[in-house]
């Protein structure tokens, strides 16, 4: 069953998907990275001293995208409903959405990283700490979505709603990641994974509850 679920999830993610697919977020993120020369100038030391923020701030932006069609359609095509029937609990439909979730988007983004890292002239080292601080923290990105998409997928305007409630919620992960960057060591990408793993063991409870509340209601 859980195989039967991520394939269909993933079929609606991807790009070419009834979702929208995981397109969107990623021309999102590269343009953020070829713009940002344009608004600070030609200034390489400048450029490669911010750039790794400007790399997480993007991809914080880029995670939102999705988040509006994440469960809403499936909410209002009654599917969570069939599952409910099927003896499939919420919990486990939002585990599986959530792994699809990211598979979805994030690793097109991480593959992103690389080309936008050389338009922002980041060195090595620092476009290696961005890579692995995103690979721990895109999960955690994930999980919020998730269980805010689930939370406001109900409520009228809550592709805005959510977010408005996704960025605060997800500016531990981006501080600890980002800040990385301007310390020696790993441990920001460290704090930033045990983060990002404690959101994705409760993402799923979260948004397994909003959908049963939702149909009780």
């Amino acid at each position: 069953m859980i195989g039967v679920l991520l394939r269909r999830d993933l079929g609606l993610l991807l790009p070419g998907g009834r979702g929208g697919g995981s397109v969107l977020p990623l021309l999102f993120f590269l343009a953020v990275a070829m713009l940002y020369p344009f608004a600070v100038g030609p200034d390489a030391q400048l450029l490669a001293r911010t750039g790794g923020g400007v790399i997480w701030v993007a991809a914080l932006l880029a995670a939102i995208l999705p988040l509006e069609k994440l469960v809403a359609g499936d909410m209002e095509a009654g599917v969570f409903d069939q599952l409910h029937l099927r003896g499939v609990s919420e919990e486990l439909a939002m585990a599986v959405r959530l792994l699809a979730h990211w598979l979805a988007f994030a690793p097109l983004l991480l593959l992103a990283t690389l080309p936008a890292a050389a338009l922002l002239g980041l060195p090595g080292e620092t476009t290696r700490t961005v890579l692995l601080g995103l690979l721990v923290g895109t999960p955690g990105l994930a999980a919020v979505g998730l269980a805010v998409a689930a939370l406001t997928a109900t409520l009228r305007g809550g592709a805005a709603l959510a977010g408005l409630m996704v960025i605060p919620l997800a500016v531990p992960i981006l501080i600890f990641g980002a800040g990385a960057l301007s310390t020696t060591g790993e441990g920001g990408i460290a704090l930033a994974a045990a983060i990002s793993l404690g959101l994705c063991a409760a993402a799923p409870f979260v948004a397994g509850a909003a959908i049963r509340s939702a149909r009780e209601g």
